[in-house]
């Protein structure tokens, strides 16, 4: 493969090629839909010209439950943390706005069970071995569950652009909430782990994806001493990286940051043309970071 245009025309056809009848996308080569793969791949297939993603549009909003949430994969009865990746996509695709709005609606009300009371009593008292503050809480992958960086970082980018700039009081404060979580979970060395960035006193190490992810959440505090460590600890390991799923997410990183990503686009090129095959989110991934690279804000 010789160019990045070769590399992000083959994604696009193999994303095409994979999605399901019904409008959606589903995990590698399963037949049952899901909200993350779809939401990624709207989202990678929007900026591009022979892509229609009307239908894709379609089904992911009537995959909206009742109380504004969406199900993780199809099958599911309770809403999930993709509800976030739901908003995100429909908001960008320009879809139903009433939709994102009841998304929007059911995110403020859902938060780690951290924020309970009886739970921040037993961290404060008992449980002190993750080495986190209960009162800084964001939002978990189910309800009822703790918080985790992944859904809280979806989410505050889900509630950015659902409101704009005219935040509610409620939204205001619940993304003041997160974020002051996403700071106090940070890893030692700067970055993310998928939780915590401690745990029975041992300093965990961070995730390339997760902390690519946390990176872009946290753009509006691109001057704070721990963003710039940790795009810092991201640049100087993305030359490292062996998979394409993680380096297209320290490219979509850095691309936002307006950091130099030169080397990284050549060994994405170089990386991509032993995957004979991509999987809907790695094919959307790559994709995205084709978009970031043009100047384009993917999330």
């Amino acid at each position: 493969m010789n160019s990045f245009c070769e590399l992000a025309n083959r994604c696009e056809k193999a994303l095409l090629n994979c999605q399901l009848p019904c409008g959606g996308w589903s995990y590698g080569k399963s037949r049952q839909w899901a909200t993350e793969p779809t939401a990624l791949a709207l989202l990678a297939l929007r900026l591009r010209p022979g892509a229609n993603c009307h239908k894709g549009a379609t089904f992911l909003g009537s995959c909206q439950r009742p109380d504004g949430s969406w199900p993780a994969f199809q099958g599911d009865e309770k809403g999930s943390w993709a509800t976030a990746l739901a908003v995100i996509a429909l908001s960008r695709l320009g879809g139903n706005w009433s939709r994102v709005q009841r998304g929007a609606a059911w995110l403020l009300k859902v938060r780690g069970q951290e924020s309970h009371w009886l739970a921040k009593w037993r961290y404060r008292l008992f449980d002190r071995q993750v080495r986190f503050d209960p009162d800084k809480y964001g939002w978990p992958w189910s309800e009822g569950a703790a918080s985790w960086v992944v859904p809280t970082s979806y989410s505050l980018i889900a509630l950015r652009l659902a409101f704009g700039c005219c935040l509610s009081p409620t939204a205001k404060e619940r993304i003041e909430h997160g974020t002051a979580m996403l700071f106090d979970r940070g890893c030692p060395s700067g970055g993310w782990n998928a939780g915590n960035g401690m745990a029975f006193d041992i300093p965990l190490e961070p995730h390339i994806d997760v902390t690519s992810l946390a990176l872009l959440a946290l753009l509006p505090f691109r001057e704070d001493p721990f963003v710039k460590k940790s795009l810092t600890l991201l640049q100087r390991e993305f030359p490292f990286l062996l998979s394409t799923y993680g380096l297209s997410w320290a490219m979509v990183a850095l691309a936002a940051y307006q950091c130099d990503t030169h080397s990284a686009k050549g060994k994405l090129i170089q990386l991509s043309g032993e995957l004979l095959n991509p999987d809907p989110e790695t094919a959307s991934l790559m994709l995205l970071a084709n978009d970031a690279l043009r100047g384009a804000r993917p999330f």
